[in-house]
């Protein structure tokens, strides 16, 4: 039995406990990320109303003394386009296949369309409890909400669907608990204190990579990724990290700069600000904005990356 799981004081025979895995799968822009962040509390993976944000499969875990949950936030399912593409759906195929529940999200204001048809085909070949969410109750009224359990319904997949709001938190609780009943009995996979399986680099680098989504359009945040070359702790109080911004063409680059530098200036102060609330220092951030034209499409950078 695995050392993660909680010990009683004084030794003794460990608590019996349960954990698993649960996939959240859903179409682009339907609050998995914001719900994840509602699950665990603590911010986790990032918030943009731009499709395909979520671009590894990030690992979410809600503990308490009895249940832990790790929440794979999938990216958005959908048919691959390039070698970004192609991954994240290979990496849902994959975490699908290993995980103990699978959680599809459904946007009530928008109802049921041929993409969530798409998604609940494939967890229909899961082989794992599926579970419905119906995300953005909180922009609905009753009759409204009744519809969209009404048109979720109509996906025959899984046989529990709650309404719920993300954002609000309304009816996450009731959801939280019926997902804890799904999974196994077993010790924790993770150490009680851990909140995501990200490192550090990868979740300082998300952070900024959201303020850049929340500040440009078109095809610029799509073609948007941040590494984080250095973090170095300058003192107790003070924490230097250098980013690097890649984009595709010159164009993109003169655009996250903007007129006299202020688009990256604000995209700087905004993520300085997330990064000092993460890290608990004051923190100096370098932003450099590179150009590496293809880099959807390259297997190395993708590497690099940390994309599987």
């Amino acid at each position: 039995m695995s050392d993660l799981a909680p010990h009683p004081p004084g030794g003794g025979p460990l608590p019996i406990t349960r954990a698993g895995f649960v996939a959240l799968a859903g179409r682009p822009n339907v609050g998995k990320s914001t719900l994840v962040n509602a699950i665990v509390g603590h911010k986790v993976a990032i918030v943009s109303d731009k499709p395909q944000t979520t671009r590894r499969a990030i690992r979410g875990v809600a503990t308490t003394p009895e249940c832990q949950l790790v929440l794979v936030d999938l990216p958005g399912v959908q048919r691959p386009r390039d070698a970004l593409t192609t991954r994240m759906q290979r990496r849902v195929e994959s975490e699908l296949r290993d995980s103990d529940a699978a959680l599809m999200i459904v946007n009530a204001e928008e109802g049921v369309g041929p993409g969530d048809r798409f998604i609940a085909q494939a967890l229909a070949h899961a082989k794992v409890p599926v579970v419905i969410a119906v995300n953005k109750c909180d922009r609905l009224d009753k009759a409204g909400t009744l519809t969209a359990l009404m048109d979720a319904s109509t996906l025959e997949v899984g046989d529990d669907i709650f309404p719920i709001s993300a954002k609000t938190g309304n009816g996450v609780l009731a959801l939280t608990q019926h997902l804890r009943e799904l999974v196994p009995l077993s010790p924790f996979f993770f150490p009680i204190e851990d909140n995501s399986d990200q490192s550090e680099n990868v979740l300082l680098a998300e952070l900024v990579r959201e303020q850049v989504l929340r500040r440009t359009f078109q095809e610029v945040p799509h073609a948007v990724e941040v590494m984080i070359d250095d973090v170095e702790a300058v003192h107790e109080d003070l924490t230097r990290v250098r980013a690097l911004v890649w984009v595709e063409t010159e164009s993109q680059k003169g655009i996250l700069i903007g007129a006299q530098g202020k688009m990256i200036k604000a995209i700087g102060t905004a993520a300085r600000k997330e990064l000092q609330r993460e890290l608990g220092t004051q923190v100096h951030l370098d932003l450099s904005v590179r150009v590496r034209r293809g880099w959807r499409g390259d297997d190395r950078l993708l590497d690099r990356l940390g994309i599987e």
